[in-house]
């Protein structure tokens, strides 16, 4: 569904002063007057998508302080969603109007279709920005990642009191505190899935790297599957400086996730960063920009960072072809 709004509407909440003809039934911008409105509220879109987000966030942090595993209404990852889609509308209608006020259309459609791409674009830079900054989504999405194993959630009542009760520690970043519940939970639950991940974060985030190792492996003995044990373990490598080991995690997690665009961009990383294998690199790099680019996501600009990077190093080198074919193999305009 889509809705019609008039801009004239919006703008005469930001800057009620700045029209050239008014009457009581009818207000008119000017081309001029535009540009001054447009120069007046100085939107800056980076902070517009950080506002709404922060929103989203203090959503999510309210869900996951009310989640009790073992309960009957444990949350799920639909409650997330739910969050982002109400700052969703408004974040589309500020860029709408934001992206309209130099147009000559001066109304806003409001796309309030959940399956179409336009309203899926700016769903999807609420969720990007949430991933990456938001830690209430960071310990959900942690939580729920291995929810299709058998094993995520217990079923033992000592390890599920253990779990909760670490879980108020864990939703405050309080990793020292949270630590000693989640491992009693896995005393008391061996397979505990979930114990184990959140074990790891706070064994990781209190910088006993090789405990947060040992758990995550655990986890995989028990779901080899698990997106969140996979997706940390070269995160780890990386840390200790084991660049190889790092390099193996991530092909080991394209094995399970065969195009996950944040495996494509670590791989680039770490080659590029560490390894000095501009080419590999640029390649993993150029896929991971790809993805990015058609999933519209914000993330694009840091692949994009690293490309011209690359080029500038294998400029000096000489090797400016090389850089251009592999971009061309991956269909990057290079002009």
């Amino acid at each position: 569904m889509k809705k019609v709004i008039p801009l004239i509407s919006i703008i005469l909440c930001f800057a009620p002063n700045c029209f050239a003809q008014t009457d009581k039934n009818k207000t008119v911008l000017s081309n001029e007057d535009t540009r001054q409105l447009m120069g007046s509220l100085k939107l800056d879109t980076v902070k517009i998508l950080r506002e709404n987000s922060l929103v989203a966030c203090h959503c999510i942090d309210s869900v996951l302080k009310s989640r009790k595993i073992g309960s009957e209404n444990k949350t799920s990852l639909e409650d997330v969603s739910i969050c982002i889609d109400k700052q969703t509308g408004v974040y589309q209608m500020t860029m709408k109007l934001y992206h309209s006020l130099t147009s000559a259309d001066k109304n806003i459609i409001l796309n309030t279709n959940k399956n179409s791409a336009d309203y899926k674009r700016y769903y999807t830079d609420i969720e990007n920005w949430l991933m990456d900054s938001c830690s209430a989504l960071k310990i959900l999405v942690g939580s729920n990642e291995n929810v299709e194993s058998e094993f995520s959630v217990s079923k033992d009542p000592e390890a599920i009191k253990q779990y909760n009760a670490g879980i108020i520690f864990f939703a405050k970043e309080e990793y020292a505190s949270a630590l000693p519940y989640f491992k009693k939970a896995t005393e008391a639950d061996p397979k505990f899935i979930f114990a184990w991940d959140d074990l790891a974060i706070c064994y990781r985030r209190t910088g006993v790297l090789d405990m947060a190792l040992e758990c995550y492996n655990k986890s995989l003995q028990i779901f080899p599957k698990g997106k969140t044990p996979l997706q940390n373990i070269p995160v780890i490598y990386e840390l200790q400086k084991d660049y190889n080991k790092a390099l193996e995690a991530y092909k080991n997690m394209l094995h399970y996730y065969p195009g996950d665009v944040e495996t494509y961009y670590g791989i680039g990383r770490i080659l590029i960063s560490y390894t000095n294998d501009l080419e590999q690199g640029l390649d993993n790099m150029c896929k991971a920009y790809n993805i990015y680019v058609q999933m519209k996501s914000p993330y694009r600009v840091d692949a994009e960072k690293n490309i011209g990077y690359v080029y500038g190093k294998m400029k000096e080198q000489g090797k400016e072809e090389t850089f251009n074919k592999i971009l061309k193999d991956n269909n990057i305009n290079i002009k």
